[in-house]
């Protein structure tokens, strides 16, 4: 099973917004609650449709997806 198994994408659910599992979640919705402190227990308390493994795929396809390209401020002449 892929880690990114669970991350789905549909253009008839929310545009094609990477989702989980085909459902109406996007990841960026669970990126923010984690960013914002909630606990798994938490968020899937208030999701119960969300399964402890669709928060780890969430923020694996998130870690992914960001580029690790660093760019240096310049100073401006």
């Amino acid at each position: 099973m892929s880690r990114f198994d669970r991350i789905t994408f549909n253009p008839n659910i929310l545009g094609g917004k990477a989702c989980i599992r085909g459902m109406r979640i996007p990841v960026s919705l669970i990126v923010g609650l984690v960013a914002n402190d909630m606990s798994a227990d938490e968020i899937i308390a208030e999701y119960p449709d969300l399964e402890s493994e669709d928060i780890r795929a969430a923020l694996h396809y998130a870690a992914w997806t960001t580029d690790e390209t660093i760019y240096q401020p310049q100073p401006v002449a």
